[in-house]
């Protein structure tokens, strides 16, 4: 048997349904036909329900998306902390974890790139998302918006392809 396929004028799918028509088998979807849907779960799988403030887990999710790689592992951190955690407590955990860790002095540098994100992706007229009380030495999170995190959280990891840039390295 002998197949010719032109790269130039045939599509990538074009030559898969000659192949599949060569060997005398189904096409997953017919030539020129829709798309199959993506299987892979997606952020419109999160709801869009106001939790809290404007914050959908879709907003949160897009939050996630948009931040730095070290600035989305230390909002990891304290969505897994709870609702508050204290700036030890989540200095202490990247500064002496074996892999990627974030010197002490850089968490809170780091964490201004969540500000940012804020602006970009925050519904109108929200607070701030990440609340800092210098006096107490804590950072918090609205309680009603830790469980969307988990959730947003879950969905970048299933969809790493989603987020910005790539996982932070020691080298960084």
């Amino acid at each position: 048997m002998r197949l010719t396929i032109d790269t130039d004028t045939d599509t990538y799918e074009q030559a898969i349904a000659t192949v599949q028509a060569a060997y005398g088998l189904q096409p997953a979807t017919p030539p020129d036909g829709p798309e199959a849907p993506d299987p892979r779960p997606g952020p419109q799988d999160l709801a869009e329900a106001d939790l809290a403030d404007g914050w959908s887990e879709q907003t949160l999710f897009q939050l996630v998306a948009v931040l730095m790689p070290g600035a989305r592992e230390v909002l990891r951190r304290i969505t897994e902390l709870g609702s508050s955690a204290s700036y030890d407590e989540v200095q202490q955990h990247f500064a002496h974890r074996p892999t990627n860790p974030i010197p002490i002095s850089r968490i809170g540098g780091t964490l201004t790139s969540i500000k940012a994100a804020q602006r970009r992706v925050a519904p109108d007229n929200s607070g701030p998302f990440l609340q800092r009380d210098e006096r107490a030495r804590r950072y918090r999170i609205d309680d009603l918006l830790v469980a969307g995190l988990m959730r947003a959280f879950a969905m970048a990891d299933a969809r790493p392809d989603l987020l910005r840039g790539k996982p932070v390295t020691a080298a960084q």
